[in-house]
């Protein structure tokens, strides 16, 4: 083989490698229960209230109120919550909260805040929450049709 197959096989392979790395899976995370609620997300370090009704499930262009729980150090989440929503087929981003103020401890979690939010596309959704602009967490979500 001369130097330019080699090279163009090698691009090949690296381009298919990365169109399957862009298109991995998303699965909605987990319900679990904290004081009298049903959460999803992490359990003991991310969730929000959320029980998979046609209530608390998000569908395209709905707002929707959702009580944001965190867990861990006090001193640590004393800061304010920011969320960017990351769509799975199109690696769309959007800031769907930003400058929230966190509380003190509520429903068994050391921080909590309400919120409202709404995801423009149908699909799974990444969730990536922030306390003062470092990574807490991530929460999955499937965003129904209406």
């Amino acid at each position: 083989m001369n130097k330019v197959s080699v090279q163009s096989l090698l691009l090949v392979l690296a381009l298919v490698f990365l169109a399957g790395c862009t298109n991995e899976k998303w699965e909605e995370s987990s319900i679990f229960e904290s004081g009298n609620y049903k959460m999803i997300g992490v359990e003991e370090k991310l969730g929000f209230i959320y029980d998979d009704s046609e209530i608390t499930r998000f569908y395209t262009d709905k707002e929707n109120k959702y009580m944001w729980h965190l867990w861990g150090n006090p001193e640590k989440l004393k800061g304010d919550l920011k969320v960017i929503a990351t769509h799975n087929q199109t690696n769309e981003e959007v800031t769907v909260i930003e400058g929230l103020s966190l509380a003190g401890a509520h429903n068994g979690a050391d921080a909590h805040t309400p919120s409202v939010i709404s995801l423009s596309k149908s699909g799974m959704w990444k969730l990536d929450a922030y306390v003062d602009d470092k990574l807490h967490g991530s929460i999955f979500v499937k965003v129904y049709e209406e």
